[in-house]
């Protein structure tokens, strides 16, 4: 029995329970069957857990919606927002539409018209192909789907709430796809919760229809929100495109692109170095007319630009590239974004290689130019040309400027009239200045004239001390300064602002423009005055007072983009994300040279700070170097 027992232990099913109970001194083994604890999750449940990955807020769905009329051949989208896509995201397109069994049937996970076996992974060719988009849009939403095929006399209208279909029956309604998603997230209150402000949610949106849009210039888009109308696009090429998505402005920034390999066929524009922006946003790559995100791409771009970018900007690039589709792999992730390539050092070389010719060709970057298209010709001088005459200097040997009157008659009578008048006022202020030598005020003076400072690169500020020398980063030092001072004008609602002499109207980009009015309100409180104009116009009547930037438009846009890296970070409310950006925007740049003044008055307002040592960002600040540190580097 003792050596039975263990054996039968093992090998029973896991939803067996083995207890051992002790009576009258001997041991009995009771088997207890458990219930079963593994099910399978219903549909609606299932498909909320896809929704999850798959939609993450409104931009998601404008997104999937999209990219499905894109696939059905559609020729002309539309897309109608209400609140930012969370009362209404609405998509019509004129593509191929669905039958009625196609339409039910769509809805249904892993239900797709683009892939048939695993082999078709390989060569893909649209934007969908998962299945996985309408299934969960519907679970977390109220949809509404009118859709005719051409040749069909009457169209299908299907309501589906919470992944339940409500209502299924024939209707009116012309050629392609009209979706209508209503009350996203209704039926999950949590994820509601957590979307942002409206002008967050509909920056979003714009970033995808961007996408979108520029990678598919044959088709016309419109975008309307709240009854406004964001965009209109006709259908054009991509350069066209380009400008009717971020003004005409960039027109003059852009540089051909154009390589052909038997790896990678790349086209497309790269801006001007002038051109590069302090803020992302005009960085987009293509492979297949599919927006892709690529670090690594974009590290090839940024070593093309190497020593000709100024400094802290970021270069615009769009970037379409043509591959064979068993070279890369789009089904890494839920929003095929990130795509894998088979031979991804060989594509960055070549990569990095085109931009360097762009710029070469059109003069930017330095290049070797063995034509002589462009120089100036020199006329070459026969044997039996004569020389030119040398020029005639005319001179006054007994010219003496030492001379008085007498002897330089030319000597202006305003010197001597000057002479005369100041004598008495210089003997004057050298004799005060003998009697303040011995005031307290003056021996101050000259203490505080005893504490040198002295710049490293017109970066770091260097200090000695009793410990050894301390070293101040500049810039950081002054969004310290800043910072506190911006935080202060925030919680005391009070403003400091400087009127612009000359009122500067800028034009933005929409997803910009749209960070702006999302802080417009606290802008007002630091300072900026902005009218919004319409059509991504501002134009700025007042600026910060105390700003080290004399440009509001470099200023705005460094706000912009320091205001976007500053929102992931949750140990931040709204306003120190936005104090933190103004004190980044405004402060003293690496690079300019300051006065013994303005480093002494830096210091002073530092050290007056809370917690000086380190950045709004939480970058030290400060850095001594003991004297210890300097024996040691003369052992």
């Amino acid at each position: 029995m003792c050596l039975c027992a263990p054996v039968a232990y093992i090998f029973l099913p896991l939803r067996h329970q083995v207890t051992k109970h002790h009576q009258d001194g001997k041991t009995k083994l009771v088997y207890t069957i458990m219930p079963d604890i593994i099910k399978l999750l219903p549909d609606s449940v299932a498909n909320q857990i896809a929704a999850g990955e798959v939609i993450q807020r409104p931009a998601s769905v404008v997104k999937e919606l999209m990219e499905n009329a894109v696939d059905a051949g559609s020729r002309n989208i539309s897309v109608i927002i209400k609140d930012s896509g969370k009362t209404l995201i609405q998509v019509n397109d004129n593509g191929s539409g669905m039958s009625e069994t196609d339409a039910r049937l769509s809805f249904e996970r892993h239900a797709t018209s683009k892939i048939s076996s695993a082999k078709d992974l390989f060569a893909i060719s649209t934007k969908g192909f998962r299945g996985e988009a309408l299934a969960s849009i519907a679970a977390v939403s109220m949809v509404e789907l009118r859709t005719r095929k051409e040749g069909n006399e009457t169209g299908t209208l299907i309501i589906i709430g919470g992944s339940r279909v409500e209502t299924q029956e024939p209707c009116s309604c012309q050629k392609g796809s009209n979706f209508a998603v209503k009350n996203l997230f209704y039926n999950i209150p949590a994820r509601r919760k957590f979307l942002k402000s409206d002008n967050t949610e509909l920056r979003h949106i714009i970033n995808e229809f961007q996408k979108i849009v520029i990678a598919h210039p044959d088709i016309r888009f419109s975008l309307h929100h709240n009854d406004t109308e964001v965009y209109n696009l006709i259908s054009a090429n991509y350069r066209q495109r380009i400008i009717g998505v971020f003004g005409k402005q960039i027109n003059q920034d852009l540089i051909t692109l154009e390589t052909e390999t038997s790896l990678i066929s790349i086209k497309g524009f790269i801006g001007k170095p002038e051109s590069a922006r302090r803020t992302y946003g005009e960085q987009f790559f293509f492979v297949n007319n599919r927006f892709m995100k690529h670090p690594y791409f974009h590290k090839a771009v940024t070593e093309a630009y190497q020593n000709i970018l100024p400094a802290e900007t970021i270069p615009i690039y769009f970037i379409f590239m043509e591959a064979d589709p068993a070279s890369i792999d789009i089904n890494i992730h839920p929003t095929k974004t990130e795509i894998k390539f088979e031979d991804e050092r060989s594509i960055w070389q070549i990569l990095m290689a085109s931009v360097r010719e762009a710029l070469g060709r059109f003069n930017i970057a330095p290049s070797l130019d063995f034509e002589n298209e462009g120089l100036i010709d020199i006329p070459v001088r026969s044997s039996g040309d004569s020389f030119p005459p040398p020029p005639v200097i005319e001179i006054n040997p007994g010219f003496n400027p030492f001379d008085g009157e007498e002897s330089n008659p030319s000597r202006p009578d305003f010197i001597e009239r000057f002479e005369r008048e100041n004598t008495a006022n210089w003997e004057k202020l050298y004799t005060t200045l003998e009697k303040e030598n011995d005031s307290p005020e003056f021996i101050e003076k000259i203490r505080e004239s005893e504490r040198k400072f002295f710049q490293i690169k017109n970066k770091y500020i260097v200090c000695p001390v009793k410990s050894g020398l301390m070293l101040i980063d500049q810039k950081r030092a002054h969004e310290k300064v800043l910072y506190e001072r911006f935080m202060d004008c925030l919680s005391k609602n009070r403003a400091v602002s400087q009127t612009e002499l000359f009122p500067l109207t800028i034009e933005l980009n929409p997803v910009d423009y749209q960070v702006l009015k999302e802080i417009e309100d606290d802008l007002k409180l630091l300072g900026f005055t902005i009218q919004f104009s319409g059509k991504n116009n501002i134009t700025v009547k007042g600026c910060p007072s105390g700003s080290a930037s004399s440009d509001p438009a470099e200023m705005l846009e460094i706000l912009i983009e320091e205001f976007k890296s500053t929102q992931a970070d949750p140990s931040k409310g709204a306003k120190e994300r936005l104090a933190a950006a103004m004190a980044g925007a405004s402060a003293i740049p690496y690079g300019k040279m300051l006065t013994q003044n303005e480093m002494a008055d830096l210091f002073d307002t530092l050290f007056a700070c809370p917690s000086p040592n380190y950045s709004p960002k939480g970058k030290p600040v400060i850095n001594i170097i003991t004297l210890e540190d300097l024996d040691k580097k003369f052992k």
